[in-house]
């Protein structure tokens, strides 16, 4: 990687701690919910067309998911769901809100590896209430020397934030399991981009491209990320 860079950014949401799997489950149990109504996969496919139109008025996260799932049972069941389903969901969205933070493997050796290198930052996209609570369970605040939580990531949301730390960026470093939103939008600014693939991708973040840029790399392991650095 370039000397130049100074500012090492993180995603959070599975990159550093596990998000995804949550969200899977929870949706399972939703379509379990409403099969007598549609076929799972049928539901599955409903819940993603809801919360793709809802990107816009609710952004992302947990509550946002909560509603497109609200809404979704009662287009569904054109009207009929019963209050005591629509109790059952708010309930999923509760439990989501609640459940644990659990770090990647070797994410606190990665953070001390680098806070003397570099002024590291943590850049992530949702729902500000719930990853401020995430953030502080996962006791990683003191490692970052500026935190950021965007309602998108977009290359005018890194371009302001590259701005607010009064860098180049060419002297930004991204790190992150999506392409879409924490990859290509930083390298298509002449920043650089460490990409760590997570093991379950939600369907509309993800995109078909390979990336040849040389200020890319593709790890494993967020672990690996000190041997590059």
């Amino acid at each position: 990687m370039s000397p130049s860079v100074r500012i090492m950014a993180f995603d959070a949401d599975d990159t550093l701690w596990h998000n995804e799997h949550y969200f899977l489950e929870t949706e399972q149990r939703f379509c379990a919910l409403l099969e007598d109504y549609l076929p799972h996969h049928t539901v599955s496919r409903e819940l993603l067309q809801t919360e793709i139109k809802n990107i816009e008025l609710y952004g992302y996260g947990i509550k946002a998911f909560m509603l497109s799932m609200i809404e979704t049972a009662i287009r569904i069941t054109d009207g009929n769901v019963r209050p005591s389903t629509l109790e059952t969901i708010i309930g999923y969205g509760k439990e989501l809100l609640n459940k644990p933070v659990v770090l990647m493997d070797g994410v606190e050796h990665v953070l001390q590896s680098l806070k003397g290198k570099y002024r590291l930052v943590l850049a992530t996209k949702g729902d500000l209430l719930d990853q401020e609570r995430k953030l502080i369970k996962s006791g990683l605040t003191s490692y970052f020397h500026h935190i950021e939580i965007m309602s998108e990531k977009k290359e005018g949301d890194f371009q302001k934030l590259i701005r607010h730390l009064d860098i180049q960026p060419s002297e930004f470093a991204m790190v992150g399991n999506s392409l879409k939103s924490d990859i290509l939008p930083v390298l298509n600014l002449g920043g650089h981009g460490f990409h760590i693939p997570y093991h379950i991708t939600w369907a509309a973040d993800k995109i078909d491209t390979t990336v040849d840029h040389p200020q890319f790399k593709q790890l494993q392991s967020i672990g690996e990320l000190v041997h590059h650095v």
